[in-house]
């Protein structure tokens, strides 16, 4: 049996990470010039952690009480979210290794 080629896996987006978004529900808009702050860019990504984790949560109990037909969609948002949460453990674990550092520095 030939193994085909993977041509279609730089035309995927990425799923794990989901735009933030705004007060009335729409998508936040990205900032033309570039110019986001790191704490709006890990702030929006707090957001994501928990709007993700929320629709684990309702998948989960759905599963529970039986009203969910599809179990993977359950076990996919569960593990996104999961790994959502330890991305943004990282970047704050290396942002406060970055601090302590930039403190241990002599003027």
């Amino acid at each position: 049996m030939p193994i085909a080629a993977v041509g279609m896996v730089n035309n995927v987006a990425p799923t794990g990470y989901l735009p933030a978004t705004n007060a009335a529900g729409g998508v936040n808009a990205p900032d033309p010039t570039g110019s986001s702050s790191f704490a709006a860019v890990l702030g929006g990504a707090v957001d994501n952690v928990q709007s993700l984790k929320a629709a684990s949560n309702e998948l989960a109990v759905k599963a529970v009480t039986g009203d969910l037909s599809d179990i993977h969609s359950a076990t996919l948002a569960s593990t996104r979210a999961q790994v959502t949460l330890e991305l943004v453990a990282a970047v704050r674990n290396k942002g406060v290794d970055a601090f302590n550092e930039i403190m241990r520095m002599q003027a």
